[in-house]
């Protein structure tokens, strides 16, 4: 099972977690967010394809923002992946999609987060599916780069789609049981943030390995 962890900025810390077996990280380039890596000093040159040295994934969180605040992000962090967590449309992500298409820039694949509240809300993603290659699904709350806290699972029996997903939203190592037992053939996997911190932006290294160890441990 993939697992990505989001909400980093230290240098140290991100160093200590690209030695353990997780698929994905994820950079919070959101102002309001607690875990804005847009100032994190030397996060570009750490990121480089030069200097990174891993098959993990980079990935850039971003919410409702101009297009070419994406374009630079994903040149000047060597980005993979662009994560949209806001109201994006499926045009933007066309658009996207097209002029990297069009010119000779870095480009980056699309995974969209949707909120997830109640069965209804899975009928905004079949519209996303031709340009994106992988969704989040979060909880729905007042906060729009993520709430902490779970959403009732039994919903995502409600997803039909083609494009596989990673559950995401208050996922702490308890879970780990019942993700395991999630039946749901497009789960690819768990996105996990703020229940793994010391601080805001710096994760409890120990603590994420343990998760990925048991979330990852053979079925007996």
């Amino acid at each position: 099972m993939q697992i990505k962890v989001c909400g980093l900025r230290d240098s140290d810390n991100i160093q200590a977690l690209k030695k353990l077996d997780i698929n994905y990280m994820g950079f919070i380039f959101y102002k309001d967010s607690p875990r804005d890596a847009s100032k994190a000093k030397v996060l570009a040159e750490l990121l480089s394809d030069e200097n990174w040295n891993s098959d993990i994934k980079r990935v850039g969180i971003f919410v409702d923002v101009e297009m070419d605040v994406v374009f630079h992000h994903v040149h000047d962090y060597s980005l993979d992946f662009v994560q949209l967590h806001g109201s994006e449309s499926p045009e933007y992500c066309r658009t996207l999609l097209d002029l990297w298409s069009a010119t000779s820039m870095r480009s980056a694949k699309i995974i969209k987060a949707f909120s997830i509240g109640d069965a209804a809300d899975f009928e905004q993603v079949q519209a996303y599916q031709t340009f994106c290659s992988l969704f989040i699904f979060d909880t729905k709350g007042k906060n729009k780069g993520g709430n902490g806290i779970t959403f009732d699972w039994t919903l995502l029996e409600n997803y039909h789609g083609i494009i596989p997903f990673l559950l995401s939203g208050g996922i702490d190592e308890e879970a780990v049981a019942a993700i395991r037992k999630l039946p749901y053939p497009q789960l690819a996997g768990v996105d996990i943030n703020s229940r793994f911190e010391i601080a805001p932006g710096l994760k409890d290294v120990e603590k994420v390995e343990r998760f990925v160890q048991a979330l990852n441990q053979d079925t007996i």
